[in-house]
């Protein structure tokens, strides 16, 4: 078994080989030092991956990095892999999974269909919906991110974990069990992509630590809006931690409000603490 890396991935992709113990694969990304004067993704494998198991990894956000999948993808079966697994840290387009109004793409089938004409199977985290996982053309499963986020928050100054609403309930539940602290919920109301309510709800969190838990975090408006409701009731001190850290548009300035903030490696920005190289690792070791 060996390991390859997008250009997304990197760090992930090489903790992942260490996990598994494997070789990893190099890739160049550029055919020169100015690349593609217009923008086209380029990769060429600088290793051999003929007759091995290959797992792919790449995150397919932003869009450019959906182009690089399918090249690697391509390139890797190209040069006589037996087998192609893809690693979809954070999927992309997944939150388009179902046709609101006619004549609508279901977004996440849509490159699932196109990674799929090389790989064999696909692992992902955290996705939106994970019964679209059913409409995939290969076998596909979503692995757990939760308990990276638990192993983080067991040795941090946490006293309980909070969902930011009933929908997130689990992923609190999940990362309570291994940090082993309470958990609680807030009532949300979202009002559009950029602003939510918080309902109020009386929480036991006056003196406490309390860790704002959810599966991704986007502009930050509801770990903001939900901050301020931990103060008002008079939290000492309240972490933002997710799986996945988008932090697009007011993220940064929305996210003042928290002590601290704690993302994942299935996107790589500056507030990636913990890596999600183990669950991947099992999950890989899983398929057999």
């Amino acid at each position: 078994m060996k390991v390859v890396g997008g250009s997304a991935s990197i760090q992930l992709a090489k903790a992942i080989a260490r996990e598994l113990s494997s070789g990893y694969v190099d890739v160049a990304f550029e055919k020169h030092p100015g690349g593609f004067p217009d923008g086209e993704r380029y990769v060429r494998l600088l290793g051999s991956v003929a007759g091995d198991h290959i797992v792919l990894v790449q995150t397919t956000y932003p869009d450019s990095n959906v182009v690089e999948i399918v090249l690697l993808a391509d390139a890797i079966r190209d040069s006589g892999a037996r087998r192609l697994s893809a690693v979809i840290p954070y999927f992309g387009y997944g939150r388009q999974d179902k046709r609101f109004l006619d004549g609508e793409v279901v977004s996440a089938k849509t490159i699932a269909k196109h990674i799929s004409v090389d790989a064999d199977e696909l692992l992902t985290m955290a996705i939106h919906n994970p019964d679209i996982l059913k409409t995939f053309p290969i076998t596909a499963r979503d692995v757990d991110g939760m308990p990276a986020l638990g192993r983080y928050l067991k040795s941090a100054d946490v006293d309980m974990l909070l969902a930011p609403d009933d929908n997130a309930i689990r992923f609190a539940k999940t990362a309570s069990i291994i940090c082993g602290k309470p958990y609680d919920y807030l009532e949300k109301e979202r009002i559009d992509s950029y602003t939510v309510k918080i309902e109020p709800k009386v929480l036991s969190v006056r003196g406490k630590s309390v860790a704002i838990v959810d599966d991704v975090i986007s502009t930050g408006g509801t770990i903001a809006t939900a901050a301020k409701e931990l103060r008002s009731q008079g939290a000492r001190r309240v972490i933002a931690a997710c799986v996945h850290g988008l932090f697009v548009g007011p993220a940064e300035a929305n996210l003042k409000g928290c002590d601290d903030v704690v993302a994942t490696d299935t996107i790589q920005s500056a507030h990636t603490k913990v890596s999600v190289a183990p669950e991947f690792a099992a999950a890989i070791r899983a398929l057999g």
